[in-house]
């Protein structure tokens, strides 16, 4: 039957049709006794007369009924009206997903939000028992508040007990009975089991999940074909195309999710909504690549002692350790946290010994040079190895140590040195193995080693040392050889000058599998004492690390969360983990001529200097930790220690050369965006770079233009120039170089210093020619001031202290001019960036301090 506008059913006056479909109509009504409006669902009454029609009806009005979920619509009564039934609901102002996936694919921010509430109602509905069996974008409402609501479980299976039978229903789906072979749901997200006509249960709506989230970020559905049953074949036997094809940018955790979601076999996917809701939440601050930190600095995790160290920056207490946030481990008392370590510095790796009591680490104490001590873990003392500048890498059950001697950063959050071996019981000097090692550890039987190791433009896992694994254009960290020998676990991260990554296995075939999302900061790891699951630390946002355990199926799950930031060292047979917990500060210095006493110049936590203003009076920098936020915020300060003034959103660029504005560098949602910060009264505004993806921007002298670092999709990176008045960014160089520091652009705007695809340096001009061979200069170099006549140049190299040496251009001659180290030396592990100011006589410069305590976690399970 047609309502008209004006009539009645039961208490409800209606007010406007609002759309039909197979289960009915819908109008717009009003509830006179409550003043509100509603929406009414009426079933016709030549339906109503079809017992498995109104079967269903009557079930989408029983499921949704006992649901009070945020993201499931609320219903509110039930009736019939001259033998129509009618089913009333919450009125909801906005747009179907479906009409807003009609002009493409939405922003990854975007489509995660709505990914994680839709994750989150499904839950509650899978925890009431309640299938939906036919989600799909026109059964979910986004409301013009940015609510996703779950509409229509007219298909839901109710697998709850009735009073009067005997277990479990199994009504059907859309079905007369429970007959098998018989399909229902909407084609192109109906799950392989459900075009089959098998029973489907939550999994099968995980996967309808999967499909539309692919959608939302594809613009595109994920299967789909001429025929049904093209459509069905490509279901069962097909792989959604690479997301990569229609979207870039979307992060390698978040297709990992989708792709697991969409499994074909249920066993193989995420066997709940909450899990799945779990693993969309931790992603919800990287949601894509670009997210991820821009600078080494911002999301620093790694082993060594001497570069920035992941954890995050918070306040160390013992007391804070013993308060555990977030969700329990399943058990009524909480882990409890023993501490070995009580001096100033900097811990490096932790290894139990063979025994479980003795523990063998490498610390950087009060400002003094790494080297190994030896604790037991019912005492407080730890006694010295008695090999300075050696740093811990393993201990074999036989008790022999794997060290790596003389190391140094080979690349970003990685230390490289020479593998050495010892024994335990000492006596005799480390035997040297293989140089350029960046991590070790045991095999189980405690004769061979795994090792990383940078080989040529690769980092490369060999197990034993000469076979490879796995080889990465990212970087491999913490490789731990699984209890039984067949398998090693270690963090992969895919972005070389970020500690962003997942938890990789790979067996001695070299066949890889992740198995946890992307973690925004991760440093840490060791297996669990069965072998079933990886123990590890990380952080989803931020860099505040909590201890996590992954199955080898795939499923994460926390285990225990501090104030501050932990890092899993090693775990011993009986369960006991060795952490440190890490307090972190990237801070600024500054020299300035004519006073005897450094000034600090730090502001919140990871403060990374970028620039020093024109006049010499003002320091540009970006707060990129739990400070800064997720986006990162770009900050001026006075040299005079006058309090910071925030600019605005993103990573701090230069000053431009008038000393009014800045550039920064924002990651909003996919893109990169250049913008302009005025530092006085005035609006930001963005520089237009359509297509590139922009990891540097540096001011052009002439004040008319910026040199770009960027690439565009599917290509390399190299420079442009852009115009500020606006225009498309023209490029310059070839695919494959990029700037040699932050300064790398020549006081007169002429040339640019850039590092080459083959990893030499190259003096390129900006008007055009073959690049110039910069003799003297490495890539391991970073510019930080030209000479006035542009025939030397001032760089940075080593870490603690910072070198500053001049190197001529024409003969390669350095000279060393200045080092640089906070007076306060402990903890500091390492020195940077640097910048001259105007009167070549004072320095501005970071420093990243770690100060670590060494404890024994109890009670993890």
């Amino acid at each position: 039957m047609t309502l008209s506008p004006g009539s009645r059913l039961g208490p409800y006056e209606i007010v406007s049709p609002l759309g039909a479909g197979g289960m009915g109509e819908v109008y717009r009504a009003k509830d006179p006794r409550l003043g509100r409006e509603v929406a009414v669902k009426v079933l016709p009454s030549s339906f109503s007369n079809d017992p498995d029609r109104l079967r269903r009806f009557e079930q989408e009005a029983r499921a949704a009924g006992i649901l009070n979920h945020p993201n499931i619509t609320a219903v509110y009564d039930i009736g019939s009206h001259d033998g129509a039934p009618y089913v009333v609901t919450e009125l909801l102002e906005g747009e179907t997903l479906r009409s807003r996936l009609s002009t493409g694919s939405l922003p990854t921010r975007k489509a995660l939000d709505y990914a994680i509430q839709i994750a989150r109602g499904l839950a509650a509905a899978h925890d009431k028992g309640i299938v939906h069996r036919d989600l799909k974008p026109e059964n979910l409402f986004v409301t013009k508040d940015g609510r996703v609501k779950i509409l229509d479980f007219g298909l839901a299976k109710l697998k709850q007990a009735e009073p009067d039978s005997e277990g479990e229903t199994n009504l059907p789906t859309g079905t007369a009975g429970t007959e098998p072979g018989v399909v229902l749901g909407t084609m192109g997200y109906m799950s392989p089991e459900q075009v089959r006509g098998k029973p489907a249960d939550s999994r099968s709506d995980i996967f309808s999940f999967g499909s539309i989230l692919y959608e939302m970020l594809a613009g595109q559905r994920a299967f789909q074909g001429e025929t049904a049953a093209d459509t069905i074949t490509s279901i069962l036997t097909k792989e959604p195309p690479d997301l990569s094809v229609t979207n870039q940018d979307v992060h390698p955790g978040l297709d990992r999710v989708i792709r697991h979601a969409l499994e074909k076999n249920p066993e193989e996917r995420f066997q709940s909504a909450r899990d799945l809701a779990f693993d969309l939440e931790a992603l919800s601050g990287i949601s894509t690549t670009s997210a991820i930190a821009p600078t080494a600095v911002a999301r620093a995790r790694r082993r060594n002692l001497i570069g920035p160290i992941a954890v995050a920056a918070g306040i160390a207490s013992a007391i804070a350790l013993g308060f555990v946030l977030g969700r329990q481990t399943g058990v009524n008392d909480p882990p409890t946290f023993h501490q070995l370590t009580f001096r100033r510095g900097t811990i490096g790796t932790a290894r139990f010994g063979p025994d479980g009591q003795t523990i063998l680490y490498s610390a950087a104490w009060e400002g003094r040079p790494i080297e190994p001590f030896v604790a037991r873990s019912e005492a407080p003392e730890s006694r010295p190895f008695g090999i300075v500048g050696a740093e811990v890498l393993g201990v074999s059950r036989a008790g022999e140590i794997a060290f790596s001697l003389g190391s140094r950063e080979s690349m970003p959050f990685n230390q490289a040195g020479t593998l050495a071996r010892a024994t335990l019981a000492g006596g005799s000097a480390p035997r040297e193995v293989l140089e350029e090692v960046q991590w070790a550890d045991w095999s189980p039987d405690g004769r061979t080693l795994a090792v990383v190791r940078p080989v040529g433009t690769k980092v490369r896992l060999e197990y034993p040392i000469g076979k490879t694994i796995i080889e990465t254009d990212g970087w491999i960290g913490h490789p731990r050889v699984s209890p039984n020998g067949d398998r090693i676990a270690f963090l992969d991260h895919p972005t070389r000058g970020d500690n962003g990554g997942t938890v990789a296995v790979v067996d001695l075939a070299g066949k890889k599998t992740t198995i946890s999302t992307l973690f925004a900061s991760s440093g840490g790891l060791a297996w669990a004492p069965d072998g079933r699951e990886v123990w590890f630390t990380a952080a989803p946002v931020g860099a505040n690390q909590a201890i996590y355990a992954a199955s080898l199926s795939g499923k994460t799950r926390p285990l225990t969360r501090v104030t501050g930031s932990l890092t899993l060292q090693d775990v011993a047979p009986d369960g006991r983990a060795l952490v440190t917990h890490d307090n972190l500060r990237i801070g600024i210095v500054g020299q300035l001529a004519g006073e005897d006493r450094q000034r600090d110049l730090s502001w919140l936590d990871w403060g990374t200097v970028r620039d020093v203003s024109p006049d010499g009076k003002m320091v540009l920098f970006e707060e990129s930790g739990e400070g800064g936020g997720a986006g990162y915020s770009v900050y001026v300060r006075g040299l005079d220690g006058s309090p910071a003034i925030r600019l605005g959103e993103g990573g701090a660029q230069t000053f431009l050369p008038d000393g009014k504005s800045v550039l920064a560098i924002a990651h909003p949602t996919t893109e990169t965006r250049v913008v302009i910060y005025p530092l006085g009264a005035g609006e930001s505004r963005v520089l237009p770079t359509p297509g590139l993806n922009v990891d540097r921007a540096l001011a052009h002298p002439d004040g008319r233009r910026v040199l770009l670092q960027a690439r565009e999709q599917g290509r390399g990176t190299r420079l442009y120039l852009q115009d500020l008045a606006g225009g498309n960014a023209r490029p310059f160089t070839p695919e494959g170089y990029r700037t040699l520091g932050i300064a790398a652009l020549s006081s007169d705007g002429t040339a640019v210093m850039t590092v080459g695809p083959d990893r030499k340096v190259y003096l390129y001009r900006l008007a055009g020619s073959e690049p110039i061979p910069a003799p003297g200069l490495t890539n391991d170099d970073g510019v930080v001031a030209w000479a006035a006549d542009a025939k030397s140049v001032f760089v940075m190299h080593g870490e603690r202290p910072l070198k500053v040496s001049r190197v001529d251009l024409e003969t390669g001659k350095r000279e060393l001019v200045r080092e640089l180290m906070p007076s306060d030396a402990a903890g500091v592990t390492g020195v940077g960036p640097v910048h001259v100011l105007p009167d070549g006589k004072s320095w501005v410069f970071g420093y990243v301090r770690i100060l670590s305590d060494l404890h024994v976690v109890d009670g993890l399970k």
